[in-house]
């Protein structure tokens, strides 16, 4: 598969920088916050889960692959369903699959509920720089979720600072990510938040025994303009994903859908887990106490 570099505004996060928020003094993280997590409808039948989201969700791997795997592998019955569009906020996704998305919406199932969970994530730009934007958008897609899918689990995506951990402005994206998404779970329904930026700040602090440095190479995300995670983040986001919806751990399958490399004819491929994923049971591990 073809990857096509992405050239996101950075423009909006530099000029964030006007109304960044202020930090704990002690630089405390969610990793010492507790959070409640939202509540699902009692399924008749398979659960459904829906995705909406951009590269941050499927790119280099696939969240919504990893994550049907680890069900399948566990004996999980899951349905799984996706709106997803590279490189743009919450309000372009639903645009570019207005058709789609509407059929998806007035969907009915007889407990009341069509979709059990949904995972919302922002546009980087957007979720770290426009928080009233944030707001509107999640506050859009969750009206029309509503519409049929009334007692939903929402988990509002985490999303990560957008630059290298070894970058010295990483910490204060990280922080303001991390109070945005907060902020946007809390004024959400029945929303809990999936730690994705809390799981790979872990990682790159070297949490479990970690090492994110490979040949002297982030083993975790890879890009130009904004970082997106490779096999060892990918596997890791999905099984932070199972820990959160379910509170326990997955058994691991031998084999998952992961990333042959970065280049323009690199692909997704059933891989042994043992040698595409650097480090596994540190990032289950990390993964877990993130959930």
């Amino acid at each position: 598969m073809k990857k096509n570099i992405l050239f996101l505004s950075f423009a909006l996060i530099l000029l964030s920088s006007c109304n960044k928020k202020s930090v704990p003094a002690d630089n405390s993280t969610t990793s010492q916050e507790t959070f409640t997590h939202p509540k699902a409808p009692k399924a008749q039948g398979t659960p459904r889960i829906l995705f909406i989201g951009n590269s941050h969700t499927e790119y280099f791997v696939s969240t919504p692959i990893l994550f049907s795997e680890l069900c399948k592998a566990n004996n999980q019955l899951m349905d799984i369903d996706q709106l997803i569009t590279m490189g743009v906020s919450i309000d372009e996704i639903y645009a570019d699959h207005e058709a789609e998305a509407e059929q998806n919406f007035a969907e009915t199932d007889k407990d009341g509920n069509y979709y059990d969970y949904v995972i919302i994530q922002e546009s980087t730009p957007v979720a770290i720089a426009e928080p009233d934007r944030y707001q509107e958008n999640v506050k859009m897609i969750v009206k029309e979720i509503h519409k049929n899918s009334p007692d939903a689990a929402l988990y509002i995506y985490e999303g990560m600072s957008p630059i290298a951990f070894t970058d010295p402005d990483y910490k204060e994206y990280y922080d303001e990510m991390r109070n945005n998404a907060i902020s946007v779970m809390k004024n959400t329904k029945n929303a809990g938040l999936l730690r994705v930026g809390d799981a790979v700040n872990d990682a790159y602090n070297g949490k479990n025994g970690y090492k994110y440095l490979v040949g002297n190479k982030d083993n975790l995300r890879y890009g130009q303009n904004t970082l997106h995670l490779l096999n060892d983040g990918g596997f890791m986001q999905a099984v932070l994903l199972y820990a959160t919806i379910f509170d326990k751990k997955p058994s691991i399958p031998t084999e998952l859908t992961l990333s042959t490399g970065t280049g323009d004819n690199d692909d997704m491929k059933k891989q042994d887990v043992n040698k595409a994923i650097s480090n596994p049971k540190a990032l289950e591990e990390i993964a877990f106490s993130n959930r």
